[in-house]
């Protein structure tokens, strides 16, 4: 004689089975849906949120109206308009320049664009696109015996955080007094009223305070090739960084950064490795 069995299946378990599954097979389809929708991993994907300075002529600065401009400002909207994003969807920040990079690691900003030179250590913390602009380091001061920079021993010589003058300065400049600001105009204001000796900056900045204040001269000049200046993003992300780097070499290609350099550096040696290729 057989004797028949009754199995009972719970029904719950097979239901919780049955939704693992299908969330397991949603996010699956879901996830190029959202790469896709935001490509670059900006914060907002509509819109470009960048870190800048207000006080950086030419490269970055703020107009009367609160605009920002400047060559840096400038070949970043070309850029971004290569990538589809129209100048009203590229939102600017000013920030102190010793806050920029820290700001795009920790998520704040999608990029930090305020003529940001390269180099190793920073690139421990962030990643920046390809160079885009090269230059000098300079020494605005009103003082006629600051001539090399031997002179500057015993000096009060003004840096702002966190750029490549402070770190040029703390390891060159033995014997000077550095004093730190965060931004060019507030050390210009303690030069000119005699607080500092000395204050060391980009060329083409300094090179814009000079026409401002006629008793300032530009005595030291040193060459800062080896750390070019490049868009920063957050580290790791590639998609983002290889797009600005499309865009850029696009722009040095067909004349555009010719064109702008041109416009805020007349005059200026032009590097050649920015301009149009054969």
């Amino acid at each position: 004689m057989k004797i028949a069995r009754t199995i009972t299946f719970s029904a719950a378990p097979m239901r919780a089975a049955i939704a693992a599954l299908t969330l397991t097979l949603t996010s699956a389809f879901a996830l190029p849906a959202v790469a896709a929708e935001n490509p670059y991993s900006l914060i907002d994907a509509s819109v470009i949120s960048v870190g800048t300075m207000g006080d950086a002529k030419p490269y970055t600065f703020a107009t009367a109206s609160g605009e920002f401009t400047g060559f840096d400002i400038e070949l970043f909207l070309d850029v971004a308009e290569r990538m589809v994003f129209k100048k009203d969807q590229v939102i600017f920040t000013g920030q102190e320049f010793s806050a920029l990079m820290p700001s795009v690691a920790n998520g704040r900003f999608d990029v930090a664009v305020a003529a940001i030179g390269t180099t190793d250590k920073r690139k421990q913390t962030v990643d920046f696109s390809d160079g885009y602009l090269a230059g000098f380091l300079t020494v605005l001061t009103p003082e006629a015996d600051i001539a090399d920079p031997a002179a500057l021993k015993g000096k009060r010589l003004g840096v702002v955080q966190g750029t490549l003058q402070e770190i040029y300065a703390q390891k060159n400049f033995t014997g000077t007094d550095l004093v730190k600001f965060p931004d060019n105009n507030s050390a210009v204001v303690a030069l000119n009223n005699g607080t500092i000796d000395g204050h060391f900056l980009d060329f083409e900045a300094a090179k814009d305070y000079t026409t401002r204040y006629t008793a300032l001269k530009t005595p030291i000049n040193i060459p800062s090739f080896d750390a070019p200046a490049g868009f920063v993003v957050r580290k790791g992300n590639d998609a983002f960084r290889e797009a600005l780097n499309k865009g850029l070499h696009a722009a040095m290609q067909d004349g555009t950064w010719k064109k702008l350099y041109e416009k805020w550096f007349p005059g200026s040696p032009m590097p050649e490795q920015y301009l149009p290729k054969p």
